[in-house]
């Protein structure tokens, strides 16, 4: 199968080789100073790479996904799939899909969890006309242990969508964990506060959820003081303390609704 993949940056490059390794004949583009991933013939325009592809992956930076698309659609070939990774929103998705649709099936791909740690086996998500199709493409690549494709029955943006919702957590949960190690370390305590978060995050998932969403907003108040107190030891320390003084500020929207 003939597959363009356009962006072999990080994420680019891995879903390229991984491609090229299964036998599938990559082309691949980047305007970019980017490695040519091991068994991908790299093109000198966008255009040959997009021309007589059955797969175009997309796998640039948000902001180039509109562009990207309007170069891509005189070149490709009627009844291609056109898949679009990049973490735009779900309303460019949606537009992305209206236009890209009079030409190619279009899936929106959204990426759930980090590629260098997971390689061409992180999981998917997959929504819009083209999404079985990128499922049947990319699920093979894992071998006896076959890629997680998630197609969604919904239109493009929808899986977006949902990458965006995981995101809210994923990257504040993040973000939290970063300051709570940050403020262990100035405190001399980075062996203990690692415990307590460790200890937080095993268990009982849905019970832990559960117990957020009563407890959260019961002891609102009181939890509202205890955060404006987190935030003054922070500054002591000299740790920033963003996440600290953002929950305290949610805290005492909480207690007033």
């Amino acid at each position: 199968m003939r597959c363009a993949v356009i962006g072999l940056g990080e994420a680019g490059g891995v879903y390229a080789a991984a491609l090229a390794a299964a036998g599938h004949e990559v082309l691949g583009y980047d305007p970019g100073d980017t490695p040519t991933p091991e068994g991908v013939t790299r093109t000198a325009t966008l255009r040959e790479a997009v021309e007589q592809a059955a797969y175009v992956l997309v796998l640039t930076g948000a902001a180039a996904a509109p562009s990207v698309a309007e170069q891509c659609l005189p070149h490709l070939a009627r009844g291609a799939c056109y898949a679009d990774f990049t973490s735009a929103s779900p309303e460019v998705m949606e537009r992305l899909g209206r236009t890209v649709c009079e030409h190619a099936d279009f899936a929106d791909v959204a990426i759930l969890g980090p590629v260098p740690l997971h390689g061409h086996l992180v999981p998917l998500l997959a929504s819009g006309p083209g999404a079985d199709a990128i499922a049947r493409l990319v699920r093979p690549l894992g071998g006896p242990r076959e890629v997680s494709v998630e197609v969604l029955d919904g239109p493009p943006g929808a899986a977006m969508g949902r990458k965006l919702l995981r995101s809210v957590f994923m990257k504040g949960l993040a973000s939290v964990v970063c300051e709570a190690v940050a403020a262990g370390q100035a405190a001399g305590d980075e062996d203990w506060i690692r415990v307590e978060i460790a200890k937080q995050l095993a268990g009982d998932g849905q019970a832990v959820i559960d117990r957020f969403l009563t407890g959260t907003r019961t002891h609102a108040v009181r939890r509202a003081m205890e955060m404006r107190d987190t935030g003054a030891y922070l500054d002591v320390l000299g740790v920033p303390a963003e996440m600290t003084r953002a929950a305290e500020q949610t805290l005492r929207r909480l207690s007033t609704g």
